[in-house]
């Protein structure tokens, strides 16, 4: 299951240790965003080594701002704290795993 992140625990879920996080920025009325979800918890079954982790737009609209987000479902990957690649639009496993390398 994808962990949710507000701004309060940002800073701790994402860049503080060294595991990859993979991070969702969504909203509820999102169609693609909905189409996503299914396919991130599934990528987050099969790849452990992965943290998925989801910010709700709406709720955080401070994160959204803060890392540019124009456009939902959009995806970044983090790498011992630093933003290392993003993505927009809905994205399957395979796509995911590319994504994480």
């Amino acid at each position: 299951m994808a962990l949710e992140i507000t701004a309060a625990n940002f800073a701790d879920e994402v860049l503080a240790g060294d595991k990859t996080v993979l991070v969702d920025f969504w909203a509820e009325w999102c169609g693609p965003c909905r189409m996503q979800g299914p396919i991130l918890e599934a990528f987050a079954a099969e790849h452990p080594e992965v943290k998925v982790a989801k910010v709700n737009v709406d709720a955080n609209g401070e994160l959204a701002e803060k890392f540019g987000i124009m456009s939902i479902p959009s995806l970044l990957v983090f790498k011992n704290g630093k933003l290392v690649k993003s993505a927009v639009g809905l994205h399957d496993k395979q796509a995911l795993a590319a994504l994480t390398e």
